[in-house]
């Protein structure tokens, strides 16, 4: 009776410390996620809306290089977008990073007949990679010798710019005075697999790089969006950018410059700009996962530890939660021991109630539709497969696969 007893407790006393945790971790996550308004874009409006004498004079000229390997299905759209801004200073260089589709020919396309054609100068890269180098670095690294701005804006080819992103954005730097500028951009979620991860992937980001921290310069924490990184050219050359040992080979090329610009003492500010710049990652089930497999190991702050430590609470705090009244049933005995059904519901009603206030939350914010909050499990699920096998791959040196190119030599995450 005794033993029966102390069984009970013991499990009562684990069932609600994971209560606690649960609900911990989504008021904790929430308030750490929660945006400010100083980290916001400030929209300019279009010139045509602004009088005479409100028109700047001088703009600092903006060099815009776009990587672009095998992106036919997205180039048009993105350069289009970029030619069409309602800035004065810009070049477009679009670095054709190898590709075996159609991509070369749109590109051409454009720098033809386009209004702005001008504007656009076509980079071809057609060798193999130098030793030591990852493909985004390198055509970021070209396309920044051919450049003439004062700015360098890196973009990746599945995304759209609003025409008044660019003036917004300098604007905004240069007021602020600051020598890395990066927006974060509105993601397109058209399928269901989409909807379902993203929002935990934004989850997982808020966790490790809160915006309060990243844009605090007396803390360590940095990362930027390299779909829109705006840098300095003096400080970017500085530096000695994507050439630097550290940085070429990297598959976080936008995290790990950030953390170089941070760590040396130059102002970074990250902003949500959701309105002005757009982007459409990945399409369906296959091309997130390996997309987020690229990243998911790499991309923890904490090491190998800290990946240890996620692979065992994602499924606590995105599965378990809904399955406590299952488990509770499963684990009582035959003479009706144990933790009841209905103590076990009330402690999942305890639990889901931040859960989805969060995953509500999340959706809202991604325009993702309030029931997809219910798909909260599987995503969890997923992304335990997505970081055990980015983990194992790393490990064990099979290397990491990417846009038809396989990285042996992948770094060891930031243990920041």
């Amino acid at each position: 009776m005794q033993k029966h007893f102390w069984g009970q407790s013991l499990a009562r006393v684990v069932l609600w410390s994971h209560v606690i945790g649960v609900v911990g971790f989504y008021l904790y996550i929430w308030q750490r996620t929660m945006p400010r308004d100083e980290d916001l874009l400030k929209k300019q409006p279009l010139r045509k809306h602004l009088p005479s004498s409100a028109v700047t004079t001088h703009e600092p000229t903006v060099s815009i290089i776009v990587p672009a390997r095998n992106e036919e299905n997205n180039i048009n759209r993105c350069i289009r977008s970029l030619l069409e801004q309602d800035y004065s200073q810009f070049e477009v260089i679009a670095v054709d990073d190898g590709s075996t589709d159609g991509t070369g020919r749109l590109l051409d396309e454009l720098a033809q007949t386009h209004p702005q054609g001008s504007r656009l100068y076509v980079l071809r890269l057609r060798d193999e990679l130098p030793k030591g180098w990852a493909g985004k670095p390198h055509a970021l690294h070209r396309g920044v010798q051919e450049s003439q701005g004062e700015w360098l804006l890196f973009t990746d080819a599945d995304t759209w710019h609003a025409p008044n992103a660019l003036r917004s954005s300098v604007i905004q730097a240069v007021q602020e005075g600051m020598d890395l500028f990066t927006v974060g951009a509105f993601q397109e979620l058209p399928t269901f697999w989409e909807r379902t991860l993203m929002p935990l992937a934004y989850l997982g980001i808020g966790m490790q790089y809160p915006p309060k921290l990243v844009n605090d310069p007396k803390s360590k924490v940095a990362v930027a969006n390299g779909q829109y990184l705006m840098i300095r050219k003096t400080v970017y050359e500085m530096l000695g950018g994507y050439a630097r040992p550290d940085l070429r080979g990297t598959l976080l090329d936008d995290r790990d410059l950030a953390h170089v610009v941070k760590s040396n003492g130059f102002k970074l500010h990250f902003v949500d700009g959701q309105d002005l710049v757009h982007v459409h990652m990945y399409q369906g089930l296959r091309d997130t996962w390996r997309g987020w497999r690229k990243n998911a190991y790499l991309g923890s702050r904490g090491g190998l530890p800290f990946a240890l430590l996620e692979l065992f609470g994602l499924p606590m705090i995105t599965i378990v939660p809904f399955l406590l009244p299952l488990l509770a049933r499963l684990t009582r005995t035959r003479h009706d021991r144990g933790i009841s059904t209905t103590e076990a519901t009330v402690a999942s009603v305890v639990e889901l109630v931040p859960l989805l206030s969060y995953r509500l939350w999340i959706n809202n914010m991604l325009h993702v539709p309030w029931y997809y909050a219910f798909t909260h499990p599987l995503a969890g699920a997923i992304f335990e497969g997505i970081l055990g096998q980015s983990m194992w791959r790393i490990i064990t040196r099979k290397g990491v696969d990417w846009r038809g190119r396989q990285y042996h030599a992948a770094k060891t995450p930031l243990e920041v």
